[in-house]
C-alpha cells in the first residue's frame, strides 16, 4: 500500500511516518485511525485519503517548499492533510482557527503561506486573498492527467522547512518557529523509543496551533493509537471530562491544567503524558499508581520535546528529567560556562532537535541560537533548571520573566514552589495591579493550614517583599483556550474581589441567584449583571464546559455546548434552565 502518488519522493521521515501507516492499514484496516464526536476514519480509509489528497495537492501546484496554512486540527481529515502536505515536501504552517483574525492574518503573512486548507466551516473567513482549499477539496479526483506529473525539480531536503508554529513575541507579534524535516526525524527517532501501548485509543485535546497538537497526533500515528480529537468548546453536557472517558483511552496526553480538571476521564489510562507547563507533584502522585507517567518538557525551539521523566524507568516525575534520545542538554552559568550539580543555570538544548531559527527574524535567531566551540549549535531556552547528581533536572522557573515588587525582582515560580506542600495540590503566583504586592491562588488538598497558616509558612522561607498578600482558595485554577493556567485571569479576578466591596447588588430570583453563583465560580470574579455576558466577561471555551458541568449539578439540568452559544448572559441562561425544570415537571 502507498500513502503517495508515483511522482513524489517523500522526505525521508514523512516516509517512515507513512510506514507505520501502512503497516496499521494492513494489520487493522477497519479499526478507527481517527475519531470525533461525528466523524471517524478507519486505518485503511486514512492511508487512501492521504494517497489522494497528495494527488490533489500536487496537480494544484503545491510542492517542496510551499508555505500551506492549515486550519483542520479539530477536523477527521487532520492527520490527512498534515501528512499530504509533509508527503510533498512542503511546509505545514499550523494555526487554530478559533484564534482572533488578527493574529490569524498576522501569521499567514508571516509565514509566507501560498495556501490554507480550512474545514468546511472555517474556509469562508480564513481567505486573507489568499486560495482555499476545504478538506471536502483534498478529495476531488485531480484526473489523468496527475499521472503525467513530471517529478519534483529538485529532491526534498532534510533543512527544508517541515513545519512552522508561531509562538508569543516580545514585541507583540507572534514569532514564527522553523522546523525542518531533519529536526522532525530526529524527535520521531526519540518517540519511536518509547514502546507505548498499541492499539485503542488516544487523547488530543490541545490547540493546533501548538506543538502540543503534533506531540498527540504523532505518538498515536506512531503506535497505532487512534487519534481521539477532542474538542473543549463543543463537549457533550458532562464537559470534556465526560468526553475523554467516552473514548475510554489508553494512553493521554495533556496539560498539567488540563489533566487537573479532566480527572474523572481518564481512569482507562495506561500511560499518560503531561506537557507543557510545571506539573505539580500531587497531580502525578494521584494518578501514578499502576499506570506509566511521562513528564515531558520541551520548547517549540527544540521540536517538540527536549527531556522527559519517566516513571517506567523509575525516574522522579518532580523532575523534568533528562536528555530524550540524540539530545543533549547543558546547564550554563551567565558567562556561558558550566556550572556544578546543584548549581542553578540557565538550560540549553543541542543536537539534531535543535529548529532552524524564527522565520524571517535573524537578529532574534542569532541571539537565541549560538554555536559554541565546544557545545556545538544550542539553543537557550531561558528556563533555569538544576542538575542533580542523580542527572534529572529540577525545573527552577525563567530567567526573563521575573517581576519587580517595590523595585526587587521576583521569581514567581520561587514563590509557588515553596507554597505546594502539605494541604497544598497546586499553586499560582501573580503580580496584582500597582506592581506591589503579590497574590497567590491556591487549590487545596486534605489538611490544607488555612490562609494564615499558609502564609506564616511562607513568610519563613521568604523574604519580605515576596510573601503573597492575600490568598485565595480555589478548587481548580482558571485555564487559557491552551490549557495553560491563566495568570492575568487570576490577577483580574483578585483585584475585582477585593474591589467589590462587602455588599455588592443582590439577586433576588432563587434561580437568577443560583446561575450568578456559577458564573462567579467559574470565572472566579464577582459578576452581578444579570445581562453580562459570559464571554465578554473572560469566558472561553475550556471555562464554558466547566460552566455547564457546574450548572447540572447545581440545577441538574444540562445544557450543550451550542445552547449556551445562544443564551451567553445569566438571564438568558436562567430562563433557559426555568423552562427545561417546568418541562420536566410537567411531564412528570
Amino acid at each position: 500500500m502507498t500513502a503517495t502518488s508515483s511522482t513524489t519522493t517523500p522526505p525521508a521521515v514523512v516516509a517512515r511516518l507513512l510506514g507505520h501507516l501502512a503497516r496499521h492499514a494492513a494489520e487493522r484496516p477497519g479499526e478507527p485511525a481517527v475519531l470525533t464526536s461525528d466523524a471517524s476514519l478507519s486505518w485503511t480509509e486514512l492511508a487512501a485519503s492521504v494517497a489522494t489528497a497528495t494527488r490533489v495537492l500536487r496537480a494544484h501546484g503545491i510542492e517542496r517548499g510551499t508555505a500551506v496554512a492549515l486550519t483542520t486540527g479539530r477536523d477527521r481529515h487532520a492527520v490527512t492533510a498534515l501528512m499530504s502536505v509533509w508527503a510533498l515536501g512542503a511546509t505545514a504552517v499550523l494555526l487554530d482557527e478559533r484564534h482572533p483574525a488578527a493574529h490569524i492574518s498576522e501569521i499567514v503573512v508571516n509565514s509566507g503561506a501560498e495556501w490554507i486548507i480550512a474545514a468546511e466551516l472555517t474556509s469562508q473567513v480564513l481567505g486573507n486573498g489568499i486560495p482555499v482549499l476545504t478538506t471536502s477539496d483534498l478529495f476531488e479526483e485531480p484526473g489523468a492527467a496527475d499521472d503525467a506529473l513530471a517529478p519534483q525539480a529538485e529532491p526534498v531536503r532534510p533543512d527544508d522547512v517541515a513545519y512552522v508554529i508561531h509562538t508569543s513575541g516580545s514585541s507583540g507579534r507572534p514569532k514564527g518557529v522553523d522546523v525542518s524535516f531533519a529536526n522532525l526525524e530526529a524527535f520521531l527517532d526519540a518517540i519511536e523509543t518509547l514502546g507505548m501501548p498499541r492499539e485503542g485509543n488516544g487523547i488530543n485535546a490541545v490547540s493546533p496551533a501548538f506543538d502540543g497538537w503534533l506531540w498527540c497526533t504523532l505518538l498515536y500515528l506512531v503506535f497505532g493509537n487512534a487519534l481521539g480529537i477532542v474538542d473543549l468548546a463543543r463537549s457533550a453536557a458532562d464537559g470534556p471530562a465526560g468526553a475523554i472517558a467516552a473514548l475510554a483511552p489508553r494512553v493521554v496526553c495533556l496539560t498539567p491544567s488540563l489533566l487537573a480538571a479532566c480527572e474523572a476521564g481518564v481512569d482507562s489510562a495506561e500511560a499518560i503524558v503531561v506537557a507543557g507547563e510545571p506539573c505539580p507533584p500531587d497531580l502525578t502522585k494521584r494518578h501514578g499508581t499502576g499506570r506509566r507517567i511521562l513528564n515531558v518538557y520541551g520548547p517549540t525551539e527544540a521540536t517538540i520535546a527536549a527531556t522527559w521523566a519517566d516513571s517506567a524507568r523509575g525516574d522522579d516525575l518532580d523532575t523534568i528529567g533528562t536528555a530524550i534520545p540524540g539530545y543533549t542538554v547543558h546547564v550554563l552559568g551567565p558567562e556561558g560556562q558550566p556550572v556544578p550539580d546543584g548549581t542553578q543555570g540557565e538550560l540549553y538544548i543541542g543536537g539534531p532537535g535543535v529548529a532552524l531559527g524564527y522565520r524571517n527574524e535573524p537578529e532574534l535567531t542569532a541571539r537565541h541560537f549560538v554555536t559554541d566551540p565546544e557545545l556545538g549549535r544550542i539553543y537557550g531556552t531561558g528556563d533555569l533548571v538544576r542538575r542533580r547528581s542523580d542527572g534529572l533536572l529540577e525545573f527552577c522557573g525563567r530567567n526573563d520573566a521575573q517581576v519587580k515588587v517595590r523595585g526587587f525582582r521576583v521569581e514567581l515560580t520561587e514563590i509557588e514552589r515553596r507554597a505546594i506542600g502539605p494541604g497544598v495540590a497546586q499553586a499560582v503566583a501573580y503580580l496584582l495591579p500597582g506592581d506591589r504586592t503579590i497574590g497567590l491562588a491556591v487549590v487545596t488538598a486534605e489538611g490544607y493550614p488555612g490562609d494564615g497558616e499558609l502564609r506564616d509558612r511562607l513568610a519563613a522561607v521568604l523574604p519580605a517583599h515576596q510573601v503573597p498578600s492575600g490568598i485565595r482558595c480555589l478548587e481548580k485554577l482558571p485555564l487559557t483556550p491552551n490549557g495553560k493556567t491563566d495568570r492575568a485571569a487570576l490577577a483580574t479576578a483578585h483585584a475585582a474581589a477585593d474591589g467589590a466591596g462587602p455588599h455588592p447588588p443582590q439577586i433576588t430570583d432563587t434561580l437568577l441567584g443560583t446561575v450568578t453563583k456559577v458564573w462567579n465560580s467559574v470565572l472566579e470574579q464577582p459578576v452581578t449583571d444579570a445581562d453580562a455576558d459570559f464571554f465578554a466577561s473572560g469566558g472561553h471555551s475550556l471555562l464554558a464546559a466547566e460552566m455547564i458541568t457546574t450548572l447540572r449539578r447545581e440545577t441538574g439540568v444540562s445544557l450543550s455546548m451550542r445552547e449556551l452559544l445562544g443564551n451567553p448572559t445569566i438571564r438568558s441562561c436562567a430562563d433557559l434552565v426555568r423552562t427545561r425544570l417546568e418541562e420536566s415537571a410537567a411531564a412528570s
